[in-house]
């Protein structure tokens, strides 16, 4: 009995301490190229930053930060953010879902010329994760956040999760 025990405790909890986290995957699937900036210090900004939105329209549409701009992933287009954006030194900030497809498309606005790029450490999961506010397509505050798929939505914590 005693052994069984044991057992069960010792399972339980390598199965909590092998749950990959956020941390994790940006450690994994990141190669710092791009600085990280934190949620808390994007809030707190006091300068105005130009946010991108690299995500996918139906992401997009679910819900974004305010006033973040829609560029994408999958057609994601240097040449259309350079006629957004003319001011290489602007300061712009970069978010996913969790911050791994934000590092690509950083990466591609910084080999653009673009000096002053960040990738928001956490994406909007995190933003939402921290009770920050994100907004639907018509602009109006919204708990739901579209997490791609059913294992992608375990990394958001707070809010309403959606996916196909």
């Amino acid at each position: 009995m005693k052994f069984t025990i044991q057992s069960l405790i010792l399972l339980i909890s390598a199965i909590g301490f092998s749950q990959e986290t956020i941390p994790d995957l940006l450690k994994k699937h990141n190669n710092k190229s791009v600085p990280y900036i934190s949620i808390q210090e994007l809030a707190m900004s006091k300068s105005e930053v130009i946010i991108l939105d690299a995500r996918e329209p139906k992401e997009y549409g679910t819900s974004h930060i305010k006033n973040a701009i829609y560029i994408g992933y999958d057609n994601f287009d240097i040449a259309t953010v350079s006629k957004i954006i003319e001011n290489k030194q602007a300061p712009i900030v970069v978010y996913c879902s969790v911050g791994i497809r934000s590092e690509v498309i950083a990466e591609k606005l910084k080999k653009a010329g673009h000096d002053n790029v960040f990738n928001l450490y956490g994406g909007i999961f995190n933003w939402k994760n921290e009770d920050f506010s994100v907004f639907n397509a018509e602009g109006k505050e919204t708990d739901s956040i579209h997490t791609f798929n059913q294992e992608w939505s375990k990394w958001l914590k707070k809010g309403v999760k959606v996916y196909d």
